[in-house]
């Protein structure tokens, strides 16, 4: 079974993954704990959604749940609706988990999970105020990590 013509061309390159959504029941609160405890810095803030810069070039946005459903319009053009509901998950690429691990602790964060992968990365696991789980990740998880 296919999911559509076959594609004979290769397909141009990406340059990287650059946004990942999570959706939260309080923008304030879940700004303030990726603020605090994980120190990205706010790029823009609005009624529906907060921008945080993620590091090399990517963005964490929180998006109010149920407020980004429909499509907007806007003088540039149509954003698509969109929404996710339940533990949603994403990792951060990082080096030092030993430092990770005293910043959780510092901050009252419980660590929920810790998997040392084959490939020889390891993750640390914790959840964010909306119950989502978030991982701190080291090189050598994935390949082209």
């Amino acid at each position: 079974m296919s999911d559509g013509p076959e594609v004979k061309a290769a397909a141009p390159h990406i340059d990287g993954l650059l946004e990942t959504s999570l959706y939260v029941a309080d923008l304030d609160r879940a700004a303030a704990f990726y603020e605090r405890v994980l120190g990205l810095g706010v790029m823009l803030r609005s009624p529906r959604l907060v921008a945080l810069d993620a590091g090399r070039q990517g963005v964490l946005l929180l998006f109010l749940a149920g407020a980004t459903s429909a499509d907007v319009v806007e003088a540039g053009g149509t954003i698509p609706g969109h929404e996710g509901t339940g533990r949603l998950h994403m990792a951060f690429a990082v080096q030092d988990l030993d430092a990770w691990r005293a910043r959780l602790a510092e901050a009252g964060v419980a660590l929920t999970g810790e998997m040392a992968w084959p490939r020889g990365g390891t993750s640390l696991y914790f959840s964010d105020p909306d119950g989502h789980v978030i991982e701190l990740a080291t090189p050598g998880l994935w390949p082209n990590r």
